[in-house]
């Protein structure tokens, strides 16, 4: 506190203070005992493993892209193309197919769910997490080999850069520059391949303090388009696989460790 013409007046903090609290915090948070997002894997498991719909049987079947069942390094190399669907789908893209066509399920209320609330599960978040935490300590590997999957990435950079929205806004307006922030957050500069873009995917999906809840990356991009004041995008569209496509690509090589926790 400073005195100054008559008035106290706080002085804020150095940004590198408040990263370093930040960071400080969510350390004491990490641990599997301290991070609530763990009981959003517990759970996943258990949705993995029962057998519903018409044909009742499990998702144990389902292939990630690794072979049926087989989920260990599957979500770190996702989005991807599936040629039984003939598209490039991501996590959740690949787990509404997979109820559909392996379970016969009707998926209606699963994506009314899609986002947990006070009282309201979410099926697909907690798969996700039960999903994405087997790809832990492994490196996010993009697939681009197959020529929609090339598509995607390039669909994705277009969106990454298309204004639009009352306020004109973009992606790139908050992710494109260093040094931005909200408030006490840093924004980091996913236009450019390398560190920044690789601590933010490999960290997704995230257990969010601020709402209580396990969060994955398709509620990310759909938050960050509300924020913007676009319309907001669907569920599990091609456009938000697109976009995850091409942040994929920016961080490929990052370490995995999720869920993780933010505020």
């Amino acid at each position: 506190m400073t005195l100054a013409a008559g008035h106290l007046t706080a002085q804020a903090p150095p940004q590198d203070d408040s990263e370093k609290e930040i960071e400080r915090y969510r350390q004491m948070l990490s641990d599997p005992f301290s991070n609530p997002g763990f009981l959003a894997v517990d759970r996943g498991e258990a949705i993995w493993a029962e057998p519903r719909g018409t044909k009742n049987v499990s998702l144990e079947a389902c292939d990630l892209g690794e072979g049926p069942g087989q989920l260990e390094g599957a979500f770190a190399k996702l989005p991807r193309y599936f040629a039984d669907a003939d598209r490039v789908m991501d996590t959740e893209q690949r787990l509404l197919w997979c109820m559909d066509k392996l379970q016969g399920l009707d998926t209606k209320d699963i994506v009314a769910r899609r986002f947990s609330g006070p009282g309201r599960a979410s099926d697909l978040e907690d798969l996700t997490a039960f999903i994405a935490n087997k790809s832990s300590g492994m490196k996010i590997e993009p697939q681009l080999s197959h020529p929609k999957e090339i598509e995607m990435a390039a669909v994705g950079e277009e969106l990454f850069y298309r204004r639009g929205g009352v306020m004109d806004f973009s992606c790139a307006t908050c992710h494109a520059e260093e040094g931005k922030r909200i408030r006490l957050q840093g924004l980091p500069n996913l236009s450019t391949p390398g560190a920044a873009a690789q601590a933010t995917m490999a960290s997704w999906p995230t257990y969010r303090v601020s709402q209580s809840a396990l969060r994955t990356m398709q509620h990310r991009l759909w938050d960050c388009y509300r924020q913007q004041r676009w319309p907001v995008p669907e569920y599990a569209s091609d456009s938000l696989t697109a976009l995850t496509v091409f942040l994929q690509k920016q961080a490929a090589g990052g370490e995995i460790a999720v869920p993780s926790i933010k505020r």
